[in-house]
């Protein structure tokens, strides 16, 4: 039977993100305050990396060397890079530590990885406007596109499951970018369209790198990767390139059909700044989000454990579908990339040391003997109600509780905990401590003066909205 060669209308989720980063207008003083908070979280998170000899060699220019005009600055360092490969770098260090912001649903991910590609071309665009006469982008309209990338990744991930098909969430993180982007750089409806499509048909990572047996490095630089490709693909539409109209819904060749069991992709509710007003920060801990909640249990039952650490008999760890589905693991942990997505790992160590930090990855801290003394008694739980609350768009709980049982038949508070310090609903408790946070990362890495000058800044909405971008990179420059 002959198929017809007949160009169909546009799949409308790409005209739906289209017309959103084009037409819509963010006016939600929330978001503005928050996305402030995500950024500078989100910076310092990328220079407590920069202490990591395994993150920082895969930093600057693919050739050494390399001078680019009007070039991207990547925050603490000396380098200046074209706009795709500093939206790699800035992405690389965001999410090496596994410590930037988190949204959970249906799908998980952290859409501020997109802020390595927003970074970048806005200051690489900032440049290249004063050098042509012409104003900078400011502070404010930063801010802007980071509401917009995270509204796109987190609706996106509300109904749209990439996990349960085996692919990675940094797909959505490649459309974020590529949306926002395209559109700063000038792109029209088509152009971003014609972009967006592309990104679809790049297809996605495979979950692979983060589950046993597998998981390794690639978790902290992929999005990175996504990151910067998204900033390919929207300079190439800029230059002309065509896009694919039915990208996502092709008969037998669309992505829908081929890697996403034919179901259709959706947006579950209209893109506004919902994600940006909902976000999840990392406060306390630089662990996987669904274990968050059980490390403050440890940490609370740190002092009626220490002393008794050779008396455990058992220990529950109670939590919900996705934590089970995600991050419990039996068995050896091969390196900081399979330890900080561990629900065991990250428990034992809050119940041995009190506090959990970056450095109780690295090998010189797992060789201590107790952490998987302890681990093998731990004993993971469903709680069905944990897994309801935890999709009930009202509550996104992440819930867990940990109870720890002794040989001689006396036991642990049964510790429980169902929001972890950076959910929305307990954001006033979280802003201290997101500054506090802030300074101690970017004092492992700039001098007095220069950190007088960033906190400066990020810590006056006015300032930071008023601030050239250029201007802003160049506080974080070495």
């Amino acid at each position: 039977m002959l198929k017809m060669n007949e160009r169909t209308k546009t799949d409308h989720l790409l005209e739906e993100i289209a017309d959103y980063v084009l037409n819509k207008d963010i006016e939600s003083t929330e978001a503005y305050r928050t996305a402030r908070y995500v950024l500078l979280d989100t910076l310092g998170c990328g220079i407590l990396a920069l202490k990591y000899p395994e993150c920082t060699k895969l930093l600057g220019p693919i050739v050494p060397g390399t001078t680019v005009p009007n070039g991207s600055r990547v925050p603490g360092t000396s380098f200046v890079l074209d706009p795709v490969r500093g939206a790699f770098n800035i992405g690389c260090m965001i999410r090496w530590l596994d410590y930037n912001d988190t949204w959970l649903a249906a799908e998980w991910g952290h859409p501020s990885d997109n802020i390595g590609g927003i970074l970048a071309v806005a200051d690489y665009l900032s440049r290249m406007r004063i050098s042509e006469g012409k104003e900078p982008l400011t502070g404010k309209e930063l801010l802007e596109m980071i509401v917009k990338a995270h509204e796109i990744q987190g609706v996106l991930a509300l109904e749209n499951s990439l996990n349960r098909v085996g692919l990675d969430h940094v797909l959505f993180v490649k459309i974020a970018t590529t949306a926002v982007v395209t559109k700063m750089l000038g792109g029209t409806r088509e152009e971003i369209i014609n972009a967006l499509s592309n990104a679809w048909l790049d297809n996605s990572s495979l979950r692979t790198y983060r589950h046993a047996p597998n998981t390794g490095s690639r978790k902290s630089w992929a999005a990175g990767d996504a990151t910067s490709r998204g900033v390919h693909l929207s300079l190439m539409a800029l230059k002309g390139e065509m896009g694919y109209p039915t990208a996502l819904s092709a008969p037998g060749w669309g992505f829908q059909d081929v890697l996403f069991n034919k179901k259709e992709l959706k947006l579950a509710r209209p893109l506004e700044s919902y994600v940006m007003e909902n976000i999840l920060f990392k406060v306390s801990f630089p662990a996987e989000f669904h274990a968050q909640t059980a490390a403050e249990c440890a940490i609370k039952l740190h002092n009626q454990v220490k002393d008794r650490l050779d008396e455990v008999a058992k220990i529950t760890i109670t939590t919900h579908e996705s934590a089970i589905r995600i991050i419990d693991k039996v068995g050896p942990l091969h390196n900081p990339a399979d330890r900080d997505h561990c629900l065991q790992y990250i428990t034992a160590i809050g119940l041995i040391k009190g506090d959990i930090v970056a450095d109780h990855y690295e090998n010189e801290t797992a060789m201590d003997p107790t952490i998987d003394s302890l681990r093998e008694k731990m004993e993971v739980i469903e709680n069905k109600q944990y897994t309801y609350d935890y999709l009930n768009p009202s509550k996104r709980s992440i819930a867990n509780s940990v109870q720890v049982h002794f040989t001689d038949g006396t036991s642990t508070t049964l510790e429980e905990c169902e929001y972890p310090l950076g959910h929305r609903f307990r954001r006033d408790e979280a802003i201290p401590k997101i500054k506090e946070k802030f300074s101690n990362n970017i004092k492992t890495h700039f001098p007095k003066k220069q950190l007088q000058k960033i906190e400066e800044v990020c810590y006056d909405q006015e300032a930071l909205e008023t601030m050239n971008v250029n201007e802003f990179m160049d506080l974080f420059f070495i």
